[in-house]
């Protein structure tokens, strides 16, 4: 199973990976943090696309071409604002990264790169999220084993050392 995983920092749109998930908002035609940085490196054809798509609710997923990022595929999720834990955010959370994972299977990617999802401008707190991210990736990993790497590309060295310590508790 850890072999399966890697956490790293880094930058998402550098990946070579066949998809890369973006933390997009309902919308899905960019924004700030890794939506706008997804959305600049893909170039204009990806909001083209994504106009046509017509966009997402929280904890689902959509699908569209990479464009010019090295990924073929970026796999949109909308990740929920936190509003203090009370409005379903954990649930919410865990849907973006089982959706988005099922998303990449059906599109037959072998490797996956996620951001920390909702923990940037929407306020989940790092730590909760980083393991609603690592179970759910965990879980997904045991009943499918057509996904050969799934990697969390953590922007900071404080995401980075979250998603470490997370990992040695979940992952041992």
């Amino acid at each position: 199973m850890r072999e399966r995983i890697e956490i790293f920092e880094g930058d998402i749109t550098k990946q070579q990976v066949d998809a890369i998930v973006n933390a997009a908002n309902t919308s899905l035609l960019g924004g700030g943090g890794v939506d706008g940085a997804i959305h600049r490196a893909a170039g204009p054809e990806l909001l083209e696309e994504t106009r046509k798509i017509g966009g997402c609710p929280t904890g689902e997923a959509r699908v569209s071409k990479g464009y010019r990022l090295p990924a073929k595929w970026v796999i949109h999720t909308v990740g929920p604002v936190w509003a203090g834990g009370n409005r379903n955010e954990d649930q919410l959370l865990a849907s973006c990264y089982r959706n988005s994972l099922k998303a990449g299977t059906e599109l037959g990617a072998k490797t996956i790169a996620f951001p920390s999802i909702s923990t940037g401008a929407y306020g989940f707190p790092l730590e909760r999220a980083t393991e609603i991210a690592l179970r759910e990736t965990k879980n997904f990993l045991e009943a499918d084993k057509s996904l050969e790497k799934v990697i969390f590309v953590c922007f900071g060295q404080k995401v980075f050392n979250t998603y470490k310590e997370v990992a040695k508790r979940i992952f041992g």
